[in-house]
Formats: C-alpha cells, sequence, structure tokens
C-alpha cells in the first residue's frame, strides 16, 4: 500500500480497510488525498501520486468536473453518500462503480467548508453488463428474433461474461427428445451426437435434468453415472464437469435445458447460480413467446383438425411453387368427398372428423414431398404438383380416387369413401392460384353432375356453367322473397278403381320471365347448395295445405297432399312443429299431408333427425319413403321408421312388362309392403299394359302419365269431374 503519514486518529480506519478486497482512500479535512489502497490502483489504474493536488471524485467522475448536485447534498446533510457512479479508469475506459462515502465525523458538514471522508468503491461492471445483457434479451423477444438467433445472441453474450464457460441450450419436444437449439462453443459433433437422443437418467446432466425436471450436477462427467453412456466424446472435448437447468414455462412444463460446460472438474460457484438464474427466466420468456407465436400461426394458417395447410397457407405456399416453376407444368387437383354432409349428421361430427383425417392421409401418401396439400374447406381438399406432366394426369387422379374409396370403419361402421375431382393445369388453364383453383372447382362439378368417384379436366366453356349455377341461385333467392314458385298437382289414383282419387303429389315449379320454365332438378339441387332449402320447403308445405283447404272449402274431395322434403329439412329441430302449426294454421288435419322421404333420410341418425321423425310419427303424419328400391340399405330400415307407404320407383315400372329382372324385384317389393302393412305407390305408369300389370299383382296406387300430367291447382277440378264422369283425361 502506497502512503502518506496519516494523522492518529485514521489508525483504527486504515486498520479496518486494510484487508478489504475494494477500492478505498482517505482524504484529510482539506479533500486532499491521504490514502490509497493496493484495491484503488488495481481498480482505477491510479496511484497515491496520481490523485494529488485535485479532489478525488471530480477527477474520476466522468461525466462532468464538478461534483454532483445530489452526492454535495447528501454529504453536506447527512455527512454520507451512497450510490452507483461512472468513473474514468486511467487509460480512460468508463467503470461503473458502487460509491459509499463517509465524512469521518459522520456530522453534517456546512457548504462552506469540507470534512475528511473515506471513500469505498466496489466494481460493478460485470453487474452493469449483465444487466444490459438481460435488457438485450429482452428487447430481442420483443422484436420476435428468430429462436435459434435469440438463444444463440444470448448464449454468446453469457460466455463473454464467464470465461472458461461453454454454455448450451437445448429444447425438448412433444416426444421427449432434445435438440440443440445454441451452442456456439461447443463442437458440432457433440450437437450432432445430442439431436434426437431421449430424455432420461443415462443421456447426460441435460437429459437427465429434463427427465427429473430439476437441477443436475455432474462435477466429474468421467465418473458421474448419468454420463456412463455418452461421456467419452465430451472428454474428448475437454469439458470436464457440466451443471444442467430445466427451463419450465409457466405452468411448469420442461421447455427445454440450460446448461454450463466447465473445462475443469468442480461444482458452479455463486456467481454462476446468479447467472443461470436470470438466463432460465429469459429462456422460459423467449421459448414460450416462440410457442405462441408458433400456435398462432398454426391456428392461422394450417387446419387444426388434419394438420395440413388451410385455404390461407395453401395458397401462399402455391403461389410461391408457381413462381419457382416458371416455363414448366403444374397440375392443381380439386377433391370433394361425396355424400360428406350425410355421412357427418349420420354417424356423428367424431366420425366424419376421423374420415377427413384419414383422407388427409391417404392423400399424403398418393403425393410427392414438393407437392402441396391442402385442406380449403369442409370436405375439400387440394394437392397441387408441380413438374407433373399432363400425360399423368389420368393416372394421378385415378390414383387419389382408389385411395380414397378404400374401405373406412367409422364406429364399427364399414363405409367406401368416394370423391369427385376437378384438374387444371398451370399455366394453360391459369397464371395464379386464384384463377387455377376456381377452373379447378368448376371442373369437379362438371364431374359431380356424371355420378360419384370421377374426376373430370377443365374445359373453358365450364366457366359459363358456374356461372350459370351462381346465377341460378341469386335469381331462386329472389323468386323465394316474390313467391314467384307455383305448384303444380299430380293425382294418384287406385289399381282397382282408375277413377278413384287416392291424393295428389305436389310438385315444385319455376317459369323464370326470361329462361321459361327451369327443370325442377335444377333449381331444387341450387336451393341445396345454397342453403335455401329450408325456405322452399316452408314455402311448399304452406302452399299446400293452402291450396288443399281452398279445395276443400269448393266441396272438391281430395283425400290428401304428398310433399317432397330433403334431407336438411329434419336437421331443423323444430321441423316437426313448423310442419304441425301449418296445418293447424289452415285447419288441416294431421293425415291431409303425406311427406315424401327418401333413403338419405333413414341413413341419418342425428339426434334432431330422430327426434323429428318420432314427433312426426307421434302427431299422426304419414311418411313415405320416395324412390324405394333404388337404395342399398332400405330394406334394413324399413322396420326402425314409421313407413306408411312405399313409392316404387319409376325405373322398375317401366320395365315390369318387359323385363324378368324388374318384374321379379316389384313382386318382391309388392310382397314386403303387404306383409308390413305399408300401401305401395307405382310412379311412372305410362302404358296401359304397365297399368293391367300393376294391378295383376296387386300394386294399390298407380301415378302417372297415363292417368294425367302434372297440372295447376285450377286444372284439378276439371280433370276430377271428367274422370269421376268416365271422360277420358
Amino acid at each position: 500500500m502506497t502512503h502518506l503519514t496519516p494523522a492518529p486518529q485514521t489508525l483504527d480506519w486504515l486498520q479496518a480497510l486494510h484487508s478489504s478486497d475494494s477500492a478505498w482512500l482517505i482524504t484529510d479535512d482539506h479533500l486532499n488525498v491521504v490514502h490509497v489502497n493496493d484495491g484503488f490502483t488495481r481498480l482505477l489504474g491510479y496511484t497515491l501520486q496520481d490523485m494529488q493536488g485535485v479532489r478525488p471524485l471530480q477527477k474520476l467522475l466522468a461525466s462532468s468536473t464538478d461534483l454532483a448536485p445530489h452526492i454535495r447534498e447528501q454529504l453536506v446533510h447527512r455527512g454520507a453518500y451512497s450510490g452507483e457512479l461512472l468513473l474514468t479508469h486511467r487509460d480512460g475506459s468508463p467503470l461503473w462503480v458502487a460509491a459509499s462515502i463517509n465524512t469521518l465525523d459522520r456530522q453534517s458538514t456546512p457548504a462552506d467548508r469540507t470534512a475528511a471522508q473515506v471513500i469505498v468503491l466496489t466494481d460493478i461492471g460485470f453487474t452493469k453488463r449483465f444487466e444490459a445483457f438481460q435488457r438485450q434479451v429482452l428487447e430481442d423477444v420483443v422484436q420476435e428474433k428468430p429462436l435459434p438467433t435469440l438463444m444463440l445472441h444470448l448464449c454468446q453474450a453469457l460466455e463473454a461474461l464467464l470465461p472458461q464457460v461453454h454454455v448450451s441450450i437445448l429444447t425438448v419436444d412433444e416426444d421427449d427428445l432434445l435438440h440443440p437449439l445454441a451452442a456456439p462453443s461447443l463442437p458440432d459433433s457433440l450437437s450432432a451426437l445430442i439431436e434426437g437422443m431421449r430424455i432420461g437418467p443415462s443421456t447426460g446432466a441435460c437429459g437427465a435434468a429434463a427427465f427429473l425436471g430439476h437441477e443436475v450436477i455432474s462435477t466429474d462427467l468421467s465418473t458421474d453415472p448419468n454420463w456412463q453412456d455418452i461421456a467419452a466424446p465430451f472428454l474428448e472435448a475437454g469439458l470436464r464437469a457440466c451443471w444442467s437447468c430445466p427451463i419450465k414455462s409457466h405452468d411448469h412444463k420442461v421447455l427445454g435445458t440450460f446448461a454450463l460446460y466447465f473445462e475443469s472438474t468442480g461444482a458452479p460457484n455463486a456467481l454462476h447460480q446468479q447467472v443461470v438464474k436470470a438466463c432460465l427466466y429469459l429462456s422460459a420468456i423467449a421459448m414460450e413467446r416462440d410457442a405462441s407465436k408458433h400456435r398462432i400461426r398454426q391456428l392461422a394458417y394450417y387446419d387444426t383438425l388434419t394438420l395440413l395447410p388451410n385455404r390461407t397457407m395453401f395458397n401462399e405456399c402455391a403461389e410461391q411453387v408457381l413462381h419457382s416453376i416458371r416455363g414448366q407444368v403444374g397440375v392443381l387437383f380439386f377433391l370433394d368427398l361425396d355424400r360428406f354432409k350425410l355421412w357427418n349428421d349420420s354417424l356423428g361430427h367424431a366420425a366424419g372428423d376421423a374420415l377427413l383425417c384419414e383422407i388427409a392421409l391417404r392423400l399424403g401418401q398418393c403425393t410427392r414431398p414438393d407437392d402441396v396439400v391442402g385442406r380449403l374447406s369442409s370436405d375439400e381438399f387440394a394437392v397441387l404438383m408441380p413438374r407433373c406432366p399432363a400425360e399423368q394426369i389420368p393416372e394421378v387422379a385415378q390414383r387419389m380416387l382408389d385411395a380414397i374409396a378404400e374401405p373406412f370403419s367409422i364406429n364399427g361402421v364399414m363405409t367406401i369413401p368416394s370423391a369427385c375431382i376437378g384438374v387444371c393445369t398451370y399455366p394453360e388453364d391459369g397464371t395464379d392460384i386464384e384463377m387455377l383453383l376456381r377452373h379447378a372447382d368448376q371442373a369437379m362439378y362438371a364431374a359431380k353432375s356424371q355420378g360419384s368417384q370421377l374426376w373430370e379436366r377443365y374445359q373453358p366453356e365450364m366457366g359459363k356453367i358456374s356461372q350459370e349455377r351462381a346465377d341460378m341461385e341469386r335469381e331462386l333467392r329472389q323468386t323465394l322473397t316474390e313467391g314467384g314458385l307455383q305448384l303444380h298437382y299430380q293425382p294418384q289414383v287406385l289399381s282397382t278403381a282408375e277413377h278413384t282419387l287416392y291424393g295428389v303429389e305436389a310438385l315444385a315449379r319455376w317459369q323464370h320471365p326470361e329462361w321459361g320454365w327451369v327443370a325442377p332438378p335444377r333449381f331444387i339441387a341450387a336451393a341445396e347448395d345454397a342453403g335455401l332449402i329450408h325456405a322452399l320447403t316452408s314455402w311448399l308445405i304452406d302452399a299446400a295445405c293452402t291450396q288443399l283447404a281452398t279445395w276443400r272449402a269448393q266441396g272438391l274431395s281430395v283425400p290428401h297432399i304428398a310433399v317432397n322434403l330433403s334431407t336438411n329439412n329434419f336437421h331443423d329441430p323444430e321441423f316437426a312443429q313448423r310442419v304441425y302449426n301449418s296445418l293447424q294454421e289452415h285447419g288441416l288435419a294431421c293425415n291431409d299431408l303425406m311427406l315424401e322421404i327418401t333413403e338419405s333420410v333413414m341413413l341419418d341418425s342425428s339426434p334432431a333427425t330422430l327426434n323429428n321423425l318420432k314427433n312426426l310419427h307421434a302427431m299422426g303424419m304419414r311418411l313415405s319413403m320416395d324412390d324405394f328400391g333404388t337404395g342399398y340399405s332400405s330394406l334394413s330400415y324399413l322396420h326402425r321408421l314409421p313407413i306408411s307407404e312405399l313409392k316404387l320407383d319409376k325405373s322398375f315400372v317401366h320395365d315390369v312388362t318387359t323385363s324378368s329382372a324388374a318384374s321379379a324385384l316389384t313382386r318382391s317389393v309388392l310382397n314386403i309392403a303387404t306383409s308390413l302393412g305399408m300401401t305401395v305407390v307405382a310412379e311412372g305408369v305410362e302404358t296401359p299394359e304397365q297399368a293391367a300389370w300393376l294391378t295383376e299383382q296387386g300394386c294399390p296406387v298407380l301415378q302417372g302419365y297415363l292417368f294425367a300430367k302434372p297440372m295447376p291447382a285450377h286444372d284439378l277440378p276439371p280433370w276430377l269431374r271428367k274422370v269421376t264422369n268416365h271422360q277420358p283425361a
């Protein structure tokens, strides 16, 4: 220690501070420096001689030569000051210290005079650097820098603060496998060794820490049991000890590990523990924020059910692919499942979800790594295949259809899915993904119009068909609003008394001011697609009830009116009640309506459908099975549902006199209906021979052009009078 001869009263202070590791100096009453210790010279580079003739703080303060007012004020009023100061080292570099300044008499000193001081300075440069390090990490998190970049910077900064220490950060995935995230000073071979390693007690300190959920200190890798299987390459790299801590989320889930590797054996010291505690917190924040960002991206860009890209992500990826294959050919396949809504409603949404996941898996098996597969909506999928020759389209499309049609078991029910595919090519059919999707969609609808399990390639004229469909939906919506539809009625007569009316079937008709008469299958399909079927059915039932009440008021004897219903009508929980209310409003009984349903209603096991069927039956309403004999499962459902009438499809009636198969099947249907107590109505009777054969076989009710075509309501009374009088219709 360098010193001048001290005053006797300072000897106790010198003895107390002589062994201090901090820098200290003592002044006399005139603030002349009289003592400095070796720590002062080590910290600031100044000797006692350097400090002669100047007031110490005015020389050392980096900001100015004047004593800061708040320091002067505390010394004047309290005789002491404690705080952080930024000083200047002798070499000109800045240095943060914690300063403690005391006047020797610890009394307040008048502002016009000075008193001897003891100044103790402690290096807090590391603390300041670490604070800056933490601020930088948090700024990187806020700026959403990529997690690997952020963690790399964290490791590098920490290794600069802690010499002879190697930092490693690993992540743990959902399968409990380790993945290096950042380890800047470790050999790449060690990171490769750790990649994909399963956590556990014998996979080093990191694997054990992630497995156990608490810190693991390996003071000697060569003898630690956690390292017995993997220590050799780490020892060869000069690493002798490791301290690993699990990085945990706010809900205590292990996200990864934070490890310090040492080049000598031993345990981490207090400084290491202080620093790592803060780094664990920072790493957890960064990882959780990154996971949240990925979850948000997953929700925004991926289908949560199938994990395929959604429409937004598919379009982005597809545009990138199209940009990369300019001058080459690409093929877009647009796929839509057949009757998915029926399966979804009848077997439940969980079963429908399982089917969608299976379809996504099967499409993935039909595609190449560079292909883009996405789920665009409920049952619509798209596949973009870059560099796919046009001549391979038939093979690829059929391969997809065959894969989809493989049997699939849902809730113990074996089903055979089917789909239709629309295909278009880049750049021939479109130069951007929106245009390609639009054209492929049009091709898909063209395939569906021909049946199921088909594919169709886009043709320019399909755009006209698509536009016509859109026009149809728009005009139909307006017509329903304005009440522009009308009903025609086709009589049903008893076979044993052809002039006796059994009932009439109400059939919707639409005469458009420009298009003329629109075929019912066209506008009814448009109503289904556009979500207008509920409005259409409500109008139909109300119009039929109104007409029946009018005929009754005119004294016309019409036993009942049959109306056709859609499967979707039964999905409305209040449908049965709505039908009942309409009958009541017009003063009609429940058996005045015959409700015609199709096989799809029988297959639908949704609660709403079953409740509606149950309620309709309880109200006394009768159900008729339309197009009976054309489906594959009708027979198995007849005994379950309250069916009172079967309508024999006209395809059977047409051939009963010429086809032995048709006649045999018709006899079977008649026998089944008779045994179940059901009435059979034969549709499409056009010749006397057909009528005679059906009458001979015991078919009770006949309907067809032989007796009358569908007619407006005002034509029914004259027709009925003619047949009643045995006059030709």
